[in-house]
C-alpha cells in the first residue's frame, strides 16, 4: 500500500509527496506535529498538516532569511529569532563569528524536541553557547525590550493558529521598538500567487510600511511551499538592502552557501510586475 502526504494549497490545488515512513505524530498544546520520510525530499516536518521544512530544500529558506540582512549590515551582534523551532535559522546565524548573542523564542517546545530528534540537519546548532532558547509566546516576548536587538527574524508559520499574532501592527510596532537604531526586521511574508496567500502578503507589507522608514519585499523559490514562489519582508530603521549593500564586505566572512549569493541578494528585490502592482495598489 502506498502512503502519500497531501496538502491543499487551495480548494482546487493539492500537493503530494510519496512517503516511506511516518516517523512521528503528536499533539502539542498548540498544534499537531508530524515527521515523515520520503525518497524525494528526505525527512520533513509538518504542523497541522502544513509543510514546514524538508531535508532537501530547507537550505533555500534559511539562506535567504539570514544572509540577506547579515550582508546588508555585517556588524550585527545581537539577534532575536521568533519561531524557527526546527533550528535552521539559528544554524545559519551561528556561522557568523561576529554575532555575540542569539535569542530564539519558540512557543511550542514539541517542535524543537522533535526537530532535535529527527532533523539534526537543521537543529544541530541549537546548543551553541551563544544561543538561548525561550519557550514562550514571541508576541509577548518582544514587548518592553527597547533598543535590544540589531536583527529580528520572524520565522513564523502562516497567519493562522499560533502564528496569527505575528502578522499584526502591534507586533511589528513592538519589533520596531525592540530594534537598535541600526536594526533590521525580516519577516516571513507569504506568497503572492494564490489569492488567499496574496491577501495576507499585501496586509503584512502594508502594516510594516506604516511603521518602518525602509520597507521592501524580496523573493525566493521554495519547491515545497504553495506555488513555489515565496516572499520575505525586509524592514529597517537605517539600512537599505540595495543602496547600503557591500558585497565584498559579506564575502570576507568566507561562507559557503547553497542558494544565497551576492547576485541573488540584489536580484531577489527585483519583483515581478504583478507582485509590485499588488503591493502598490493593496489589492490582489
Amino acid at each position: 500500500m502506498e502512503l502519500w502526504y497531501s496538502e491543499k494549497h487551495t480548494e482546487d490545488v493539492k500537493f503530494s509527496i510519496k512517503v516511506n515512513n511516518h516517523l512521528f505524530t503528536g499533539q502539542s498544546d498548540f498544534q499537531r506535529v508530524d515527521v515523515f520520510e520520503s525518497d524525494e525530499f528526505g525527512k520533513f516536518l509538518t504542523l497541522d498538516g502544513l509543510m514546514m521544512v524538508t531535508e532537501k530544500d530547507e537550505f533555500i529558506y534559511h539562506d535567504m532569511i539570514c544572509h540577506v540582512p547579515m550582508a546588508t549590515n555585517p556588524n550585527i551582534k545581537n539577534v532575536l529569532v521568533i519561531g524557527g523551532g526546527d533550528g535552521g535559522t539559528v544554524r545559519e546565524l551561528t556561522r557568523y563569528p561576529s554575532i555575540e548573542k542569539i535569542h530564539m523564542v519558540e512557543i511550542d517546545k514539541m517542535v524543537v524536541d522533535v526537530s532535535r530528534e529527527f532533523l539534526p540537519i537543521t537543529s544541530s546548532k541549537l546548543d551553541d553557547t551563544r544561543v538561548t532558547l525561550f519557550y514562550e509566546d514571541g508576541i509577548e516576548f518582544v514587548k518592553n525590550k527597547p533598543n535590544t536587538y540589531d536583527l529580528i527574524l520572524v520565522d513564523s508559520t502562516d497567519p493562522i493558529g499560533p502564528g496569527e499574532g505575528l502578522f499584526t501592527r502591534e507586533f511589528y510596532r513592538n519589533c520596531f521598538e525592540a530594534l537598535t537604531e541600526e536594526g533590521i526586521l525580516v519577516n516571513q511574508n507569504e506568497s503572492p500567487y494564490y489569492e488567499g496567500d496574496a491577501r495576507e502578503m499585501i496586509r503584512a507589507s502594508q502594516k510594516v510600511k506604516e511603521i518602518f522608514p525602509i520597507a521592501k519585499v524580496y523573493q525566493f523559490h521554495m519547491p515545497t511551499y504553495p506555488s513555489g514562489h515565496w516572499l520575505f519582508g525586509f524592514a529597517s530603521k537605517k539600512y537599505d538592502p540595495i543602496k547600503d549593500f557591500n558585497p565584498s564586505k559579506w564575502e570576507e566572512f568566507g561562507l559557503k552557501t547553497k542558494y544565497y549569493n551576492t547576485d541573488i541578494h540584489v536580484g531577489s528585490f527585483m519583483l515581478p510586475t504583478y507582485v509590485k502592482e499588488m503591493i502598490e495598489s493593496g489589492t490582489c
